[in-house]
């Protein structure tokens, strides 16, 4: 079986490729993903080209600009939509210029999609949110969705926040955690669907056999949580109090329009993956986070209480 990779730079691409053989990559920057057979492509420019795509099985779309590496304005906020969008919309146009195309497509979404929905219980049937990050979503999945008509079977992953060592937002996350500056965001009430990252890898390659599977997908934990109980669950797994909340006016100030994605409530559960027989490696937050970090915990020094003299 042949299988294609975008975005194999990117935290989830790297984990994938792990437990792929000899994929074909397409990468802005070839030299970047050493080991695979890279082909260069720049997802705005144009369709990838077609010697990349002859002959493959499965593609696995995960590339995109970062979202949460910078505070957004309108600039940023054109290259998160149009890596995505005008991105996937180009792969499909490449995919139909095959006289044999793939047999599934494995596109990236997000949780993104449902918007802030408070309380409510969402799974793939649930109706998308509204906001910025939510229509980004909504028309990212209706391009890759276009591939349906090709005879190919889709499956939109709408992923939650990962958790892995060495990136994502867990390593933004850690630094005041580790200082025993970390805490809740806001009230800490809105739920934080998350993953961690080996159950990513694992779904993605369920999604690619499973024929059950078509359409969207959530890719989160089975046992979703609020925000305030993660900020718990995190200073435990580091030994350090999780005591100092960021009101939502410090969010603000601090990553402007991006409070939008920190502050969302998105109670998520991974109906389908469950349906169709996917079985969680790491199903709870207090082992998946000891399973990422347990090492570092170990390695910190205790905290003492301040001396009053």
């Amino acid at each position: 079986m042949r299988t294609l990779v975008t975005g194999a730079s990117g935290l989830i691409g790297r984990s994938l490729l792990q437990v792929l053989e000899d994929p074909v990559v397409l990468s802005r920057s070839p030299d970047a993903d050493a080991g695979a057979r890279t082909h260069a492509w720049h997802p705005e420019a144009g369709p990838p080209p077609a010697e990349a795509l002859a002959g493959v099985d499965v593609v696995f779309h995960l590339a995109g600009e970062p979202i949460g590496d910078q505070r957004w304005n309108a600039d940023k906020k054109r290259r998160i939509r149009n890596s995505r969008v005008l991105g996937t919309r180009n792969l499909v146009a490449g995919l139909a210029c095959l006289d044999r195309p793939p047999r599934v497509l494995v596109s990236a979404s997000a949780v993104g999609y449902y918007g802030d929905r408070g309380e409510e219980c969402l799974d793939e049937t649930s109706a998308p949110g509204q906001g910025f990050l939510a229509d980004v979503c909504a028309e990212w999945e209706q391009e890759a969705m276009a591939a349906a008509g090709l005879g190919i079977r889709v499956v939109c992953m709408r992923t939650g926040v990962v958790l892995a060592a060495g990136g994502g937002a867990l390593a933004r996350m850690l630094p005041p955690f580790q200082r025993g500056l970390g805490g809740r965001l806001g009230s800490g009430t809105q739920w934080m669907p998350w993953i961690h990252i080996d159950d990513v890898a694992g779904l993605l390659l369920h999604a690619s056999q499973s024929q059950a599977v078509q359409g969207p997908m959530n890719a989160v934990a089975p046992a979703p949580v609020t925000n305030a109980e993660f900020a718990r669950a995190l200073g435990a797994a580091l030994r350090r109090p999780a005591l100092v909340a960021m009101p939502r006016t410090a969010l603000r100030l601090a990553f402007g329009q991006m409070t939008e994605m920190l502050m969302a409530s998105q109670r998520v559960v991974p109906r389908v993956a469950q349906h169709s027989g996917y079985v969680f490696q790491h199903s709870g937050l207090d082992g998946a986070l000891l399973d990422v970090i347990g090492h570092k915990a170990t390695a910190l020094p205790a905290l003492t209480a301040p001396h009053h003299g």
